[in-house]
């Protein structure tokens, strides 16, 4: 990794339910393997459960999200026991006191903790097309635009989880560069760092993050600011193989006077085939570091898109 971060440094909020604390409505609990048995190998989770933060006991009665006159209480599924205003407030106490955290992975589905596809009901019981997001975890996105948040049952997808994961590491450095007391020269040195993982996500954010720091006419803190949201909001853009190969080919350009034709014509033939989807990312990219150990590059020793989190999580070793 070009930034390396110790694990006590590194904080990410969870649901708590979600690392093995029995906080669930039936005294349960529903702990995820990613989370406890990798993640948590290199960060410190925060946890929360907003539904006990707010005096429900457990075990408790369910509570669900209903709507009736384009309004949204969470309540019992007989409207009793109405916790709406509740959950915002601690959402909104808890979004004040997280500023130091790289990412937050909420609990599916939830109507306190939900990050989409929650669950909608009228008040006669029945299930709405519509869709609704956690109130408590509502509260936190919105004051946290740039924060990288995921959901659990998302993560099971391995593009998904590296996506997250490498959004998460992206955030902490540039939090880190931030808290150092930003510059003009560590906000290009920053971009030039990640220029190839954003060209692997969106040549039009490539591009216009570029443009933005050409700009001679910008206060250094209103570029800041458009260029971290500029980069997460890349950063979410899921890259393709056909975007990763592309990538992976401008890298091989910079060993091209000192490869013998057959170590070029063997990379070629790694770029080819991980974009047509017979071998995993991490076999081209091997062939790249082996070949820029024997052939160093500085300009490519500091890009992140080689090494964007410790090798140990294994997350380019399945697609």
């Amino acid at each position: 990794m070009i930034y390396t971060v110790e694990k006590e440094d590194l904080k990410i909020g969870v649901s708590a339910c979600l690392i093995g604390e029995k906080v669930r409505y039936d005294g349960g609990s529903k702990t995820s393997d990613f989370c406890n048995l990798e993640l948590a190998n290199h960060v410190v989770f925060k946890s929360f459960c907003p539904e006990v933060a707010i005096g429900l006991p457990i075990p408790r009665p369910t509570i669900r999200q209903i709507k009736k006159n384009d309004m949204i209480t969470v309540a019992r599924p007989d409207g009793s026991g109405d916790v709406t205003e509740a959950l915002q407030a601690y959402g909104k106490k808890v979004a004040s006191m997280t500023k130091d955290l790289s990412g937050y992975i909420f609990c599916a589905k939830s109507p306190s903790c939900g990050m989409e596809r929650v669950k909608v009901f009228n008040p006669e019981g029945n299930a709405l097309p519509s869709k609704g997001v956690g109130l408590f975890a509502q509260e936190i996105m919105a004051a946290n635009p740039l924060l990288p948040c995921e959901e659990n049952g998302r993560l099971i997808d391995p593009i998904l989880r590296e996506n997250f994961v490498a959004r998460v590491y992206a955030y902490k450095h540039w939090q880190t560069v931030e808290a150092s007391g930003l510059t003009k020269h560590k906000l290009t040195t920053f971009h030039s760092q990640y220029k190839y993982t954003v060209m692997s996500h969106d040549l039009v954010a490539y591009k216009n993050l570029g443009q933005l720091l050409a700009r001679a006419d910008l206060p250094l803190a209103d570029m800041a600011q458009q260029y971290i949201a500029g980069l997460m909001a890349a950063l979410t853009i899921i890259a393709t193989r056909k975007k990763h190969a592309n990538t992976l080919a401008h890298i091989q350009g910079y060993f091209s006077k000192h490869l013998q034709s057959d170590e070029r014509q063997e990379l070629c033939k790694q770029i080819d085939s991980y974009r047509e989807g017979l071998i995993p990312l991490f076999v081209p990219l091997t062939l790249i570091n082996h070949y820029l150990l024997r052939y160093p590059k500085e300009y490519l020793t500091k890009q992140a898109y080689l090494s964007p989190y410790p090798d140990e999580l294994k997350l380019r070793y399945a697609y």
